[in-house]
């Protein structure tokens, strides 16, 4: 069988390992032998690693898991990369036909490892990192080292765009930008966005918890799903709220996440919102279809900054596969596209007042979404039994020695 080494930094036990690597690899396990090297947090593994790991011994997947490095900054980035490089090259010494990399800091161990072994590796990128970095405030490129290190992985970023036998973008629009690089030994491209695990995110996977988390019948809900801050626009969504607030009295706001609640109602009572109709609960994975599920409308603002082109919201799906209709802005990733297929009437185009009671307009007016038609969405962008056929191809392509650069079968419609 084909050995396969997948690299991520990060971890199983993180919301985005949970949702966006273990569906993929139960379902690669099939036809691959793979070994998982992964950083984990320390707060995360503790709660979770007999779970994770029982589960991939179901599934016959190796798992090496390192532990995460947080401080301090870049020293401490250094330190891991260093840890990785180690492992790689010890893991490689039982025999490895492909290693497949989950964005950058991985990717760099890789391009080393296939100058020496020529050992050939996917650079599967989940967004334009560095530029993510600069946009949401995390690096200062007009200080050092930041603009130093920003520089490094930029050009960095091209050697692996041209150096990876596969490239994956999560979004068309990113692959887009990209190609429009014109990197004279680009490597093929192909789209798989963030998908949406189809047996999870299912409406009869919906319990009804109103009254567990304190709502009444007749409250109008909305909800908001995953991590606060950096990219994602707080501000503006309680905005919104406190205009939907002038118009239904008995809307709340549900925020699903594991995040500090005392930041999200520090910002509500500096907008004079009552926090009374506020609702903070975190989930775990398994009931994550029912918080999302008693919601009337779900939404987020994200910041539409250059590096977002490249992004794949992946609670987007999950929500969309449950049938809930989305509020959300556009200039992000391909959720224009999306919208425009079955809720287009809902994209913010500006964050004024004046566009919030637009559609405010539309939610007192009892709008209807058409559920099946966002359902259906949702299964043609983001099925995971789709995304999982196309990591297959992307990997025979390169095993069978067939690699084209026309993307033949693309997840997107």
């Amino acid at each position: 069988m084909i050995n396969t080494l997948y690299l991520s930094y990060d971890g199983l036990a993180d919301p985005l390992g949970q949702s966006q690597i273990l569906p993929y690899l139960f379902g690669l396990s099939k036809n691959y032998k793979i070994t998982i090297l992964s950083f984990e947090k320390s707060e995360n593994i503790n709660k979770s690693y007999q779970f994770i790991s029982n589960k991939l011994k179901e599934n016959q997947i190796d798992w090496v898991p390192l532990k995460y490095s947080k401080r301090p900054p870049i020293i401490s980035t250094i330190w891991d990369i260093y840890k990785l490089n180690k492992t790689v090259n010890k893991l490689i010494k039982s025999g490895v036909n492909l290693i497949h990399c989950r964005s950058y800091i991985t990717s760099l161990v890789a391009l080393k490892i296939k100058r020496k072994h020529n050992i050939p590796f996917i650079f599967d990128m989940r967004g334009f990192y560095a530029d993510e970095r600069v946009d949401g405030e995390i690096w200062d490129k007009n200080k050092l080292p930041f603009n130093k290190i920003y520089s490094f992985f930029k050009k960095k970023e091209k050697e692996f765009l041209e150096k990876a036998e596969y490239n994956i973008s999560l979004t068309s629009n990113g692959k887009k930008e990209i190609e429009s690089w014109k990197l004279p030994n680009q490597s093929p491209i192909s789209v798989i966005p963030c998908c949406t695990d189809d047996n999870l995110f299912k409406k009869e996977n919906i319990k009804n918890v109103r009254k567990d988390i304190g709502f009444d019948e007749d409250d109008f809900v909305i909800s908001y799903v995953g991590s606060i801050g950096t990219w994602y626009m707080l501000d503006e969504m309680l905005d919104f709220f406190k205009e939907v607030r002038k118009n239904k009295p008995n809307a709340k706001f549900l925020f699903i996440t594991k995040d500090n609640p005392q930041l999200i109602l520090e910002k509500a009572l500096a907008k004079n919102i009552d926090v009374n109709s506020l609702k903070i609960q975190p989930s775990l994975r398994e009931m994550m279809p029912s918080y999302i599920g008693l919601s009337d409308f779900s939404i987020f603002f994200i910041l539409p900054v250059f590096s977002k082109k490249a992004s794949s919201p992946t609670k987007m799906g999950e929500i969309m596969n449950l049938g809930i209709p989305i509020i959300c802005n556009e200039g992000v990733g391909d959720v224009d596209e999306i919208m425009n297929e079955c809720m287009p009437e809902l994209l913010i185009k500006e964050f004024t007042k004046n566009e919030y009671q637009r559609i405010i307009d539309l939610i007192i007016n009892d709008y209807k979404p058409n559920e099946k038609r966002i359902i259906e969405t949702s299964h043609n962008y983001y099925s995971l039994e789709k995304g999982v056929r196309k990591y297959k191809e992307v990997y025979q392509s390169i095993l069978e020695g067939k690699i084209t650069h026309d993307d033949t079968s693309p997840l997107l419609k």
